[in-house]
């Protein structure tokens, strides 16, 4: 866990949130109580950093110092709002081409994927605060420091997100294999937001129902799947020749 950039302590912990650093999500060991532990309670209220109750051993692992039960991974990045920057795009007169990322979990792959966004001039990548990658250093060094020229919005609620992308105006597009329609048949030169899912769940039912339509990619061979990176790649630079053309 070297590369992992994280405080400890409950102290440290609220005092980090007060700061308002970015933060990662936060480790709470199970059981822990009292006034310092209240204090950190009123401290997360009203924020959207996630947290996750875990095992003793689980903080053990990570540190033997006196973490008094509460891990926090602070951030490498900054993170954005899509409300914040989507209307900027627009007023730029840009046509917006936008990645929204599932439950990727896997860091290697979320900067991989990143480093693909990048080169091929999507805007912004948004995930869900739960559920998705920790932006560690190991992904920044993945994505070859795209992470760092490409904003990411980390979302509380995906659904609504995606919702509102639709309201302003935007095609959202899903990639799954569950469907007839090609990505060469999909009409990517409109405002667009491509969402990619988990290698091991996909899609979630509930997103897919939101977009408006989906697409995928033909695969004659015999191999059932494409890891998600590759799969991006293919689906990005498929909008790429359309706009160009």
């Amino acid at each position: 866990m070297s590369n992992d950039n994280f405080i400890f302590g409950i102290r440290a912990v609220i005092e980090a949130i007060e700061a308002g650093k970015e933060i990662e999500k936060i480790l709470i060991q199970r059981g822990i109580a009292g006034e310092l532990f209240n204090q950190l309670r009123k401290a997360l209220k009203g924020t959207e950093i996630p947290y996750q109750i875990v095992p003793p051993e689980k903080i053990k692992r990570l540190t033997s110092k006196n973490h008094q039960g509460v891990i926090a991974f602070v951030s490498e990045l900054t993170y954005f709002r899509a409300e914040d920057l989507l209307p900027r795009l627009f007023e730029e007169g840009k046509m917006p081409l936008l990645l929204v990322l599932d439950r990727v979990t896997d860091v290697r792959n979320f900067g991989a994927i990143a480093r693909t966004a990048e080169c091929a001039g999507v805007d912004f990548i948004i995930i869900p605060s739960r559920g998705s990658a920790q932006i560690n250093a190991d992904a920044i060094k993945t994505s070859a420091g795209a992470l760092h020229r490409i904003p990411v919005c980390r979302e509380n609620n995906l659904k609504d997100t995606i919702t509102y992308l639709k309201e302003y105006g935007l095609q959202v597009i899903a990639c799954h294999e569950k469907t007839d329609k090609l990505i060469y048949d999909g009409d990517y030169k409109v405002p667009a937001a491509i969402v990619m899912g988990s290698e091991e769940n996909g899609i979630s039912a509930e997103y897919q129902k939101l977009c408006d339509y989906a697409v995928k990619i033909p695969m004659p061979g015999k191999t059932a799947s494409l890891n998600v990176s590759v799969a991006t790649g293919i689906v990005l630079f498929e909008v790429i020749r359309q706009r160009s053309a």
